[in-house]
């Protein structure tokens, strides 16, 4: 099954789950050369089609060229090698926030035939060294304003040997933009095969021991040629912003690979807060957007403050799920729709999605094309339409978790488990209903969360909310909102009795919060995803 491969360290294609514990590939219509490197197709093979003049990144008061970046990446390259002494299917971490010398780092690891783990900034040494011992990696690039938890790390590792500081602002003075500086623009990539892996994705809602997922340089090719053209149809005029982290495959997909592999640009954010990417569409003309749904919510407040947001002609929204609200004010605003999607770490990205002449409210969509998707029950069988059951997938892309028991819970008969509960309607589109640890049972009702707080931001008082299940002695468990309040409204008894009339009136009554709790803010991941299990630990 596995083609040729140019690791010279096997460890990546050692520690794959038995090709028998895989889900089954669906891959007519993604056909690679045997040697394929997801680097160079970004990079140099873009300068050979033309786009050598075309802006690739905007970051840090910068732009740069198509060959300006594959310039950069072939001079990292050769320190990587001749310097660092990295071999082919080595390891290698990157530590840093988006910015372009981020993406050029792991471009050049690419290219010499790394295997690259991307980290988010905020990670401390004891979590950075967890995943140094799961990968085994031997080099690490870093930020050097990040540096300080990275050096405690190796500084207890005994596998950790080779961490290099790069500088993640314009001036490129750190000591591998220095040696860097040597080199020369050409570099001889490695023939890596498409079956190589070329990305560790660690998922960010583990728990535990870590769980990484192994992807190939053809999965990083599939999401473009896949998504990325068939739903966005990107085109080199396009410039992209959003908040994903480079470190998350999602971010890395949207802000790096899908504009890369098109000849569009990129446009990257240390911070990617609402007002700052308002500020860079407005002032880059901005049209593909990658954010969750609280950005839009802001993106929307600003619109009615006079910013220009005309020029987006795509608003993905993942992540989080899309309350209906969201997408109605979008949609009313802007005259376009919001594409709600959905993907996991696992599948490297969006799997089902929303289309532009394809889309409905409170609706995830329908499989990307290569995919197909099912809900099942617990023993794997079909459920009706329009009963909640576990989403079940299968495509081009799937997931293979690094030296992990835990394949066997995520691959059932060849199906990729992710976690989700659906509902498949009538017509074949699936409707997101919670977490498979997110559906609450009280009384013996079947309560989706998200139900529940779209029907809460139907209420002018609300401006965030999350919807738990709260331990009850009579009930098993009754609905508990968290509530962060908008501008101008107090929190008191009549506004819970209003609230909780609100929702009677929307949804069916025996979903109704029984428990409201203001609260000023809500507990959140880097990418925008709201952790309801925080909030489940106060209660």
């Amino acid at each position: 099954m596995l083609g040729p491969t140019a690791h010279t360290d096997s460890f990546a294609r050692d520690n794959l789950p038995p090709v028998e514990a895989w889900p089954d590939f669906l891959l007519d219509g993604f056909d690679y050369p045997e040697h394929l490197n997801a680097a160079v197709e970004l990079t140099d093979k873009m300068v050979a089609k033309g786009f050598g003049d075309h802006t690739a990144l905007i970051g840090n008061g910068r732009r740069r060229t198509y060959k300006e970046l594959t310039d950069w990446t072939n001079r990292l390259a050769h320190v990587l090698v001749e310097d660092v002494g990295v071999k082919p299917g080595n390891r290698v971490l990157i530590r840093s926030a988006n910015n372009p010398a981020m993406v050029a780092c792991w471009l050049a690891a690419t290219k010499v035939g790394a295997v690259v783990v991307n980290t988010m900034p905020m990670l401390r040494a004891g979590e950075l060294h967890a995943i140094v011992e799961k990968a085994q990696i031997e080099f690490a690039l870093c930020d050097t304003r990040l540096m300080d938890e990275l050096a405690d790390c190796a500084a207890t590792s005994p596998i950790l040997r080779k961490v290099l500081g790069f500088d993640g602002t314009s001036n490129h003075d750190a000591e591998l933009d220095r040696l860097a500086l040597e080199k020369p623009v050409r570099f001889d990539p490695v023939k890596t095969g498409r079956d190589d892996v070329a990305l560790l994705g660690f998922t960010s809602g583990t728990t535990g021991a870590p769980k990484a997922t192994m992807h190939f340089h053809r999965d990083l090719m599939i999401i473009a040629d896949g998504y990325a053209r068939e739903v966005l149809n990107v085109t080199p005029e396009d410039v992209f912003v959003g908040s994903p982290p480079l470190a998350f495959t999602f971010g890395l997909g949207g802000l790096a690979i899908f504009p890369l592999r098109f000849g569009a640009a990129a446009t990257l954010l240390e911070q990617a807060s609402p007002p700052n990417m308002i500020e860079i569409i407005e002032t880059f003309k901005a049209t593909v957007c990658f954010t969750a749904p609280t950005a839009y919510r802001a993106m929307l407040a600003a619109m009615e403050e006079g910013a220009d947001l005309s020029s987006l002609r795509a608003a993905v929204s993942a992540g989080e799920t899309l309350p209906a609200p969201v997408y109605e004010a979008w949609k009313e605003k802007t005259g376009k729709p919001m594409l709600d999607g959905i993907g996991a770490t696992e599948m490297l990205h969006i799997f089902i999605t929303n289309r532009f002449d394809d889309h409905r409210p409170a609706c995830t969509g329908r499989p990307v094309t290569g995919y197909e998707a099912r809900v099942v029950d617990d023993a794997g069988r079909d459920v009706p339409r329009g009963q909640v059951g576990r989403l079940a997938v299968r495509g081009p892309t799937g997931c293979r978790y690094l030296a992990d028991d835990r394949q066997a819970a995520y691959v059932k008969d060849g199906w990729n488990i992710t976690g989700d509960s659906f509902v498949m309607d009538a017509d074949g589109y699936l409707h997101f209903a919670a977490r498979n640890d997110d559906m609450i049972v009280s009384a013996g009702y079947n309560i989706a969360g998200p139900e529940v707080e779209a029907a809460l931001l139907a209420h002018g008082a609300v401006l965030e909310c999350a919807v738990i299940g709260a331990p009850d002695e009579a009930r098993g468990q009754i609905v508990q909102a968290h509530v962060v309040l908008a501008d101008g409204h107090a929190p008191d008894d009549g506004l819970v009795k209003a609230l909780q009339d609100h929702v009677k009136a929307v949804i069916a009554p025996y979903k109704y919060p029984r428990d409201i709790r203001f609260v000023p803010h809500l507990p959140k991941t880097e990418t925008g995803k709201i952790q309801r299990f925080r909030l489940k630990e106060t209660t």
